[in-house]
Parts: structure tokens; sequence; C-alpha cells
């Protein structure tokens, strides 16, 4: 499969499990840190392949909150990694006309990596009134069991001396609580290395995605498979649970 070649429908949203670095890594005998270096080579592919094929939103999971539980050092390698993305990439997003975007609970954070984030955020933001190429949004330090919860405190929050107007709430309401107010929901999400889940992401966004699941390893992902992703899903039948 090359471009764009019997792909007849495009997904707006297309969201990528990043996985697969570490396995990636060890047959190769090296750490698990030479993955994740290696992996940020696919993300260019990826928003290069999103950009032609007409992606208006490409959402990447690079960092769970449970992700905080691994080795220290790898945990600070991926955060520099992520301060190394921005310095290099940011102005080239900006000048392709990409929108750079990081969801989670970025309090967990380092002071130093949401300022670059912001300034990122900031610098990618279109002129009024133009719609950007594409959204690329960055989850890190999210789960999804967290969107959910953080969104229901907000809720609780603002409905504590009115309990009874919670009864004519909608479920577009409750999404404009959620970090991705705003976002579409995912028509794809893929996953790379053949584990076939969700891991905690985007649990209530995801509701009615088509997923993907594939046995290539991230750093090994690249626009060709991105096009066969898209080539998959436009032969698919979404119903949401009607008959048609």
């Amino acid at each position: 499969m090359s471009n764009m070649e019997g792909i007849s429908k495009v997904p707006s949203h297309v969201s990528i499990i990043m996985d697969g670095n570490g396995r990636w890594a060890a047959r190769r005998g090296r750490e698990r840190v030479y993955g994740h270096s290696e992996g940020v080579e696919s993300v260019r592919a990826c928003v290069e392949a999103a950009c032609e094929a007409g992606v208006k939103y490409l959402s990447l999971f690079a960092f769970s909150e449970e992700n905080w539980g691994r080795p220290q050092e790898e945990v600070g390698t991926l955060m520099e990694l992520m301060m190394e993305a921005i310095r290099n990439e940011i102005e080239k997003l900006r000048g392709q006309g990409i929108r750079f975007r990081v969801l989670g609970n970025l309090s967990r954070l380092s002071p130093k990596l949401v300022e670059a984030i912001r300034g990122a955020e900031l610098r990618t933001m279109p002129p009024e009134g133009k719609e950007p190429v594409l959204t690329l949004v960055v989850f890190l330090s999210y789960s999804g069991k967290w969107d959910i919860l953080e969104a229901s405190k907000s809720l609780a929050r603002k409905y504590a001396s009115d309990p009874e107007a919670v009864e004519s709430l909608s479920i577009q309401d409750f999404d404009s609580y959620l970090v991705t107010a705003g976002i579409p929901d995912p028509d794809l999400v893929i996953r790379t290395s053949g584990e076939q889940r969700l891991s905690n992401y985007l649990l209530w966004q995801c509701a009615y995605s088509e997923l993907l699941f594939t046995d290539t390893l991230w750093p090994d992902f690249r626009k060709e498979d991105f096009f066969r992703a898209l080539a998959e899903y436009a032969g698919r039948d979404r119903r949401y649970g009607k008959v048609k």
C-alpha cells in the first residue's frame, strides 16, 4: 500500500497507542530507552501521513498515569525525549500549520516541561478564523479512569447546590468536562505491538471507535503502515448500534 491508493473514506480522528518500544530495543540487545528514541521517527512518519491523507486530528498515547511506576531512569528519559521533541519539532509543526496539544494530568510533570508544553501550544495556535491543517494531540500522564473521575468531580462541585439540575445533563454535557472537550472522539484507534487492549486509554471517548491491532512494533511503524490502517478502516461499516 502506498500513499492513498485504495482509501475511499478518511477518518477525521486517528488515535494511536504507541506500544512495543521496549521489545524492539530488546531484540537488538539495547536498553528500552533506545526504543523510545527510535519511536520518535515513527511519530514524524505518522504526522506526515496524516497530513497527506487529510486526517484532521492525530492523537498519540505517549505516557500513562500507570507508567509513573516504571524505573525512574526510563521515566526520566521519556520526559527528556518530550522536551527534546518540543525543541526540535515545534517550529516545523508551526510552519506546516499543525496545532500541538498535550492532555493529561500535567500536575505530575516538572514545571520546566509544563512551561515548554504551554509555550509550544501557544506557538502553534492558528490565527483566528484559520483551521489547522492537523491537530496533533499527545496524551501524557493520562488515564481514562482519571479523566472520567476528574470530570465527575467537576460536575459534582458545579451542581452541589442544585443536585436536581443533574437530571437534565446529556452525554454531550459530560463530554465538555473531559480533557478532550472540543476534540471529536477517535474514529480509528490503532495499537501497535500485537497487544489487544485499550490499557485505560480514552475509555469514554472510544465507545464507538474502530479498533485496529497490528503486530508491528512502534519503532517499525511507518507511513505505509498508517495508510494500510486507513484502508482497512475505509472497508469497515460503522453502525453505532443501529441496522443499516
